[in-house]
């Protein structure tokens, strides 16, 4: 085997390789003495086959499975022997005349052939001691926890069936059936029965309980409402309906009290500790809308700090993914290039310019990652698809044993995880400062920030 360099640009390498003749007959010829030791063919004693007759036999593919493990073996040579750290698997040019690859194959002549590669940037990590975050701080006021206890505590509140023909009023718990028509036509998710409801909770449609109110047990009754033009549903949204209502219960609210029993009556060891978790709930909440901010003047610090050339293999892929989920948002909305008062050129720059981002930050955070010596435990990364398989519910497990059987989708799942923590790794090496502040001024901080970055495509 022979290997001589024929380009060094850049991040592009490319190589010449010649595989003698000789050594590719004498790999065949290897596995044919094999076969022919194990052969049965009819007209044949057993290990007595002609080697000559085998070769007409299985020659081909023989030496098809013997070349590519010999470009495999050269591929890895050239790796080693140069130290490469690819961007992307190497590109294999073959000779494009026939006869010269007929030759090759037959072994008359030596197999010449290509290898295209692209390597990964070198560059130096340094300190980050000279970035400044700021991390926003939302205080948690106690009126919040207060009404956070007090919501647990009404939907864990007693009810008592109500006696004789006493009416619903508001407050009440109703058990209800319920067939909804639009244009005296039943809809998909229009009826339903055994549901309970309280009455001015604002659980259902605006209008809905407020009609509901004054009926009593096995009365029926036509309610007419307009879904709000926000609904959930673009088909319903903005549309009369009709409901026939069926009253089958009604219990009246029990007195309830927030106490010490209370909290233990919900596994809390008092209500000290109940008051504790809400809170601890409101600080998750506000801290994972702080970290966006704080995330992203993190990365464009990043994307700013580090300059270097990039894989331009890389940078493609990147950009086509980014440019297909474009063009499938905009052909879904019937947009045109001139209702986004742009041109095709234009976009196809700003896509490439995200695609540039996200390659240099990846490539940034994956090398600082390995420098630390980060790792994500198999723990965790079970612990992230059991929680994408709640969203699955009945086929958690179908779920669990899909992504499992493909690494490219547990991947996927270990990226995100490895990112954050390298995130977290890079803010302990920054100037940062805590900035206190309420929970509206939090989120007008996040929105103003993103609204910044806008784009149909995040470059984060």
């Amino acid at each position: 085997m022979q290997v001589t360099e024929t380009l060094a640009e850049g991040l592009k390498r490319e190589y010449k390789v010649v595989l003698a003749a000789q050594d590719l007959a004498s790999r065949v010829d290897s596995q044919l003495a094999d076969i022919q030791s194990k052969a049965r063919i009819n007209g044949f004693r057993p290990g007595k086959v002609p080697v000559a007759h085998l070769k007409r036999l299985y020659g081909r593919s023989i030496m098809a499975e013997v070349v590519q493990e010999a470009v495999n073996e050269a591929n890895r040579k050239i790796i080693e022997d140069n130290n490469l750290k690819l961007a992307g698997a190497p590109k294999i040019e073959l000779p494009e005349d026939a006869d010269e690859l007929k030759e090759a194959f037959d072994a008359k002549s030596d197999f010449a052939y290509k290898v295209a590669v692209e390597l990964l940037p070198k560059f130096e990590i340094g300190s980050f001691d000279t970035i400044e975050i700021e991390r926003l701080v939302a205080d948690i006021p106690e009126e919040d926890v207060d009404t956070a206890v007090k919501n647990i505590a009404e939907r864990n509140r007693p009810y008592t069936p109500k006696e004789g023909e006493g009416a619903a009023e508001k407050g009440d718990k109703v058990t209800v059936d319920f067939i909804g028509t639009i244009d005296d036509e039943a809809f998909e998710g229009g009826s339903a029965t055994d549901i309970d409801l309280v009455l001015g909770s604002g659980s259902f449609i605006p209008g809905f309980e407020d009609q509901v109110e004054g009926m009593k047990v096995g009365e029926t009754r036509k309610i007419s409402v307009t879904f709000p033009e926000t609904y959930a549903e673009p088909k319903l949204a903005g549309k009369p309906a009709q409901f026939s209502v069926t009253v089958k219960a009604i219990a009246a609210p029990g007195e309830l009290k927030i106490d010490d029993e209370f909290a233990k009556s919900l596994g809390f060891e008092d209500l000290a500790k109940m008051r504790e978790a809400a809170r601890t709930a409101f600080e998750r909440e506000e801290e994972a809308i702080s970290r966006r901010k704080w995330k992203r003047e993190l990365l464009d610090a990043l994307d700013q700090k580090f300059t270097f050339e990039l894989p331009s293999s890389l940078v493609d892929q990147e950009f086509d993914l980014i440019w297909r989920q474009a063009e499938a948002e905009r052909k879904a909305e019937g947009r045109s290039f001139e209702d986004d008062g742009t041109t095709e050129e234009a976009e196809r720059a700003e896509y490439r310019a995200i695609a540039e981002r996200r390659v240099r930050l990846g490539l940034v955070l994956a090398e600082i990652g390995e420098k630390a010596a980060i790792k994500v435990s198999d723990e965790e990364v079970n612990q992230a698809l059991y929680l994408r398989a709640r969203n699955f519910p009945g086929r958690e497990r179908q779920f669990v044993e899909y992504y499992r059987k493909n690494p490219e989708l547990m991947n996927e799942i270990r990226g995100p995880i490895f990112e954050e923590k390298v995130v977290d790794h890079i803010l302990t090496q920054t100037k940062l400062t805590d900035r206190h502040v309420s929970k509206d001024e939090l989120r007008q901080a996040v929105e103003a920030s993103e609204k910044e970055e806008e784009r149909p495509i995040s470059a984060a």
